[in-house]
């Protein structure tokens, strides 16, 4: 298995290609391909956010709860009303996935389990999408492509190292495959991870205008009444 040094050197030089291969071959502005490089540099070491060793876990909740707050600046300016209203809900985020978050996965997850896996890695993407405030879709695709790119290639890290090559001998060490899966060992896991897969994954496609949100005036009439707006009280 790759060591942390491995998964962030890595992830970094393809965060640093893809932010220039966005800038120069794609068209997109030197700070758009910046985000979007950096964004893959962190996801590199998303799949460790279920590490039970402590400095992986702090490093990775430490990069993912400041990069957070800039890829949702769009959002808490919307919900803040205000730039000192965005900055506290900033903090707040960063807080909760700091210490909130890090402490409920190590309470319910187990390394190795659905946080490496493709599913894991396609939620990862579509969060980075529905996440990043844009009205360009091709600037949401571009940053959630990053963040795949990262998440894959801690995958691919961690596979290429299962291999063990003895004289000519290949040997295939017990942690083989258990990057690159699609389900895992526990039922349970799997269902949930499943269900926000498709979750959203409908997110995402309504989002990009792919699928057309539900149409109330279809509805029938009691859902109909059920969504009016109550009348002012006199």
């Amino acid at each position: 298995m790759a060591g942390y040094r491995e998964h962030i050197s890595v992830s970094g030089l393809c965060g640093a290609g893809y932010g220039i291969a966005a800038t120069v071959l794609m068209g997109f502005t030197p700070v758009q391909g910046a985000l979007a490089g950096v964004m893959t540099w962190v996801a590199g070491m998303l799949p460790d956010l279920d590490s039970d060793t402590g400095r992986p876990t702090r490093e990775v909740f430490g990069l993912l709860a400041a990069a957070a707050p800039l890829a949702m600046m769009g959002h808490l300016l919307k919900w803040g009303g205000d730039p000192e209203g965005a900055m506290l809900l900033g903090v707040l985020l960063y807080d909760g996935i700091r210490y909130g978050a890090s402490w409920l996965l190590a309470k319910t997850s187990v390394h190795r389990g659905m946080f490496h896996s493709i599913p894991a890695l396609i939620i990862a993407a579509e969060i980075a999408f529905l996440a990043y405030k844009s009205d360009s879709l091709a600037v949401k695709t571009l940053m959630a492509g990053g963040v795949a790119l990262g998440f894959f290639s801690h995958l691919l890290l961690d596979e290429l190292y299962s291999v063990q090559f003895t004289g000519v001998r290949i040997r295939l060490r017990s942690s083989a495959g258990s990057a690159m899966k699609f389900v895992g060992k526990n039922f349970l896991p799997n269902v949930v991870t499943y269900a926000l897969l498709m979750l959203l994954t409908y997110a995402m496609l309504v989002d990009s205008g792919f699928v057309a949100t539900p149409d109330v005036k279809s509805a029938p009439s009691f859902l109909r009444q059920a969504a009016e707006p109550l009348p002012p009280l006199r």
